[in-house]
């Protein structure tokens, strides 16, 4: 060892103690930090150099508990927990505020025809997908066949889902017409996420105990994984998609906003982003990101597997997933 840090900082687990909501709130806070997504090449290996010596008992000279940390943190932003892979730059929850706020305030503003509607919904969906598959659970690889199939069935079935929405609206308040988009968003999640992670519902997903030990896979996991992400993006969307049309309701009501409607897309963007900063890390933590079961509650053929190979083993641990 070189250095004067001590090698038993565990950097595997988050800094703060994701047993508690506030725990789980500063890990997410630092994970999807916008500015993450600025960082440059070099500094990203640098800090997964930083990492993984440390994890080897390589400690570089001067090196403080507080610069580990900063680069344990910049390799989660961009680093897949359980393939080591540089996750692509849009994909990565880092991005999420900045093309969220984009994708989300064009959908709240262009929502009046069907050809607009049409478009952002692709558009939004085109992006959930390409965060859906970089934030998978596990390390087994997607074919280009599955990956095109899961894409086509997600994009298809969120654009029909809005439309259907928007022709619901017709007769109703203008003001109802504003909420399309979000119910389109939350169906969608629920249409987008399972389609674009159907390997894991099909074969599994990593199972570990306590120790870290790989103990198999599981569907039964996959399918818990799946639900919280759901619950967590859906929850993303609320305040995003929720608070900017009552508050563009009343502002385009306003003299100025009628003399310059140009303004209208770009405070849209900014209310989105506005909501999205807090909203994003505060759902991601709604559920711990190394999620746990009972084996009690997995497959009967998993079960067995871990009666033999680890008896005393009570619950299993997996990665959910963002």
């Amino acid at each position: 060892m070189s250095g004067d840090l001590p090698l038993n900082i565990n950097i595997k687990e988050p800094r703060w103690d994701q047993g508690t909501f506030m725990g789980r709130a500063q890990h997410f806070f630092m994970v999807t930090d916008p500015r993450n997504v600025l960082l440059s090449s070099e500094v990203l290996e640098d800090a997964r150099v930083t990492v993984e010596n440390y994890r080897l008992g390589v400690v570089k000279s001067g090196l403080t508990e507080d610069q580990l940390w900063r680069a344990k943190y910049i390799y989660d932003s961009a680093f897949h927990p359980d393939t080591g892979e540089k996750m692509l730059l849009v994909g990565r929850m880092s991005a999420q505020v900045p093309m969220n706020m984009t994708i989300t305030g064009c959908m709240l503003t262009f929502y009046r025809t069907t050809p607009a509607v049409v478009f952002w919904q692709w558009v939004n969906q085109s992006f959930n997908a390409i965060v859906n598959y970089t934030n998978r659970s596990g390390d087994a690889p997607l074919t280009m066949n599955q990956l095109g199939a899961a894409y086509v069935s997600a994009t298809t079935g969120a654009v029909i889902t809005a439309l259907g929405l928007k022709s619901l609206t017709k007769h109703l308040p203008a003001i109802m017409g504003r909420f399309v988009p979000f119910a389109a968003v939350a169906a969608a999640n629920c249409i987008n996420i399972p389609f674009m992670r159907q390997r894991e519902l099909k074969y599994g997903i990593p199972i570990t105990d306590a120790e870290g030990k790989r103990l198999g896979e599981s569907t039964k996991a996959a399918q818990q994984a799946i639900v919280q992400v759901v619950v967590s993006r859906i929850g993303m969307a609320v305040p995003a998609m929720a608070i900017p049309p009552v508050i563009m309701n009343s502002l385009e009501k306003k003299a100025f906003m009628k003399r310059f409607p140009v303004l209208n897309a770009p405070v849209q963007v900014g209310l989105v982003g506005l909501c999205l900063v807090f909203a994003t890390p505060l759902c991601c933590a709604l559920f711990p990101q190394k999620s746990s079961m009972k084996v009690s509650s997995l497959e009967p053929e998993v079960q067995e597997r871990i009666r033999q190979s680890n008896p005393h083993a009570t619950t299993v641990y997996f990665n959910k997933g963002l």
